[in-house]
């Protein structure tokens, strides 16, 4: 129903809608009367140019947010919407914080709402943006996640130890997911996880199904247009921009991935293979953090699939902890441990920025090449060429884990803080000291090389640690464990890796290290390997 009167000019009440908050059930949304409240969305300058952006990222965000906008409108609700235009001398204000106070004295609404947004800062900002105005800042839950804050802080209260594999069963029980009547796990099992990590064999993962690409429409090629010109040297791509960015075209890409790809994700999840980053990954991630797509639905779709037997259950299992599971234990950590969790450095990193092919891809390491250009050209890169390629790499060189915490959210589709902060400052860098991860996640180049093909397409030879043909993931992973091997003396799961350190010669460990420490100095300055 379309409803035809506009709230008066000073709104009841102003209902603060984030880029990251395109959830037309969201509670804040729910309580909203058109008659009487109004909505306030903004594309800011600042928020694009915090970090250097992928150029497809900034198009993502802003065609999500328009279509957003314009669904709002079409059914009632009054709109207040900032709109970044190719001539930046047409912008207003600054920061999201000057944006709104401008419009808090324009509009003067008897009460200010959001729903608690993604990133701790915004939040503060926002709260800041409230009391400046004599207003106070309502906080409405995110009901798009399946765990709140509270409950969340609720598990971990008198924990010695913070597991994934223990929140994630708490999670199944509590909302009755891959159970059976007896409420036990389907299966037998909580995890398969020991079932997902095949590699392709030489055979390689045969034919791959397409990923739904979405024409631009009108909306969509006008953000290409503005993002083309106003932001020409970013990052990235926008060359064959065809992402989701409406509820519908959401629920198509999900559909695809359970009747395509779902019945062959879970052997191979781990997998890697030259020139090919999407395989049978769903490239859900990105939607499901503008929630374009709801999470029970996601569940409910895999879970269905798997209980018809269109997949199997190690496919299924494995998906849904991604969801279930995973997603909303990072979630859980960063709110229970921000702000102080954004400083953690638990390996005393220097502020030792991310390596230049970070930026360009131009290095002769084959994975490494790979992966960046998927996130040059995409906005993306599968879990396994995040976290144990550049991920580990980074980890290996002694990236500052904010340094790299900064890179991931300037280069990837899916990235907002709540996410980005705990996989990539905990999980890949073991910057939190074991909050999110129990050991550091590190290897040589012999894992990458049996995860896939790329080794065989290298100049480097991934069990070879000195020489001209020294894999540098491999002496650099030797070097690693030798700098912090007093700390990670301490971690009970890398025992087995230190004793085979400590079985190194003398002689060999300072060749080494000593190369390790070039290579280091050389990145440093800019050059490639």
């Amino acid at each position: 129903m379309t409803l035809s009167r506009t709230p008066p000019d000073a709104p009841d009440t102003l209902l603060i809608v984030l880029g990251d908050q395109l959830d037309r059930r969201a509670d804040a949304l729910d309580a909203l009367d058109p008659r009487r409240d109004a909505i306030w969305m903004a594309e800011v300058e600042h928020e694009i140019s915090r970090v250097p952006s992928h150029k497809r990222r900034i198009a993502l965000f802003l065609s999500a947010m328009r279509h957003f906008k314009n669904d709002l409108q079409a059914t009632g609700f009054t709109v207040h919407y900032h709109e970044l235009h190719i001539d930046a001398s047409t912008d207003r204000g600054g920061t999201f914080g000057e944006v709104l106070a401008a419009d808090l004295t324009r509009l003067k609404p008897k009460r200010l709402m959001v729903t608690r947004p993604g990133d701790w800062r915004v939040l503060r900002d926002l709260e800041e943006t409230a009391v400046s105005a004599g207003l106070v800042l309502e906080i409405v839950e995110d009901a798009h996640f399946m765990c709140e804050p509270a409950t969340f802080d609720n598990w971990i209260a008198g924990r010695r130890r913070i597991l994934l594999e223990d929140f994630y069963r708490f999670m199944r029980k509590r909302h009755r997911v891959l159970l059976g009547d007896d409420d036990q796990p389907l299966g037998g099992a909580w995890n398969f996880d020991a079932d997902n990590r095949a590699s392709f064999g030489r055979e390689g993962p045969g034919p791959l199904p397409t990923v739904p690409r979405f024409a631009p429409d009108e909306t969509t090629a006008g953000v290409l247009d503005l993002v083309a010109a106003r932001w020409p040297t970013n990052p990235g791509e926008l060359e064959g921009f065809a992402e989701p960015v409406t509820p519908k075209q959401a629920r198509t890409a999900l559909a695809t991935f359970i009747s395509e790809r779902l019945e062959k994700f879970g052997d191979a999840q781990d997998a890697l293979w030259q020139g090919e980053s999407e395989l049978f990954h769903s490239r859900l991630s990105a939607i499901l953090n503008l929630k374009l797509l709801d999470p029970r639905e996601v569940i409910a779709a895999a879970e269905t699939a798997g209980r018809q037997s269109r997949a199997p259950l190690n496919a299924v299992e494995g998906f849904i902890r991604q969801i279930i599971g995973w997603r909303e234990f990072v979630r859980g950590v960063y709110w229970h441990f921000m702000p102080s969790y954004a400083d953690l450095n638990a390996l005393s990193c220097d502020d030792r920025d991310v390596p230049k092919f970070f930026w360009d891809a131009d290095t002769d390491m084959a994975c490494v090449a790979d992966a960046m250009r998927s996130v040059l050209k995409l906005g993306y890169a599968h879990h396994i060429q995040r976290l144990m390629v550049l991920g580990l790499f980074a980890q290996l060189v002694g990236v500052h884990p904010y340094r790299f915490h900064e890179w991931h959210m300037a280069l990837y589709l899916d990235a907002v803080d709540w996410a980005s902060l705990p996989n990539t400052l905990g999980m890949s860098q073991f910057g939190d000291g074991g909050i999110v991860g129990t050991k550091p996640y590190c290897a040589t180049g012999k894992y990458i090389d049996r995860q896939g093909n790329h080794c065989a397409n290298c100049r480097y030879a991934p069990d070879v640690a000195t020489g001209p043909k020294a894999c540098p993931f491999t002496t650099l992973y030797w070097d690693f464990l030798a700098r912090h091997r007093e700390q990670l003396g301490e971690i009970h799961r890398m025992g087995f890796q230190l004793r085979n350190l400590d079985r190194k010669k003398p002689q060999e460990l300072a060749q080494i290290r000593s190369e390790a420490g070039q290579l280091r100095e050389r990145l440093l300055r800019g050059e490639k390997c």
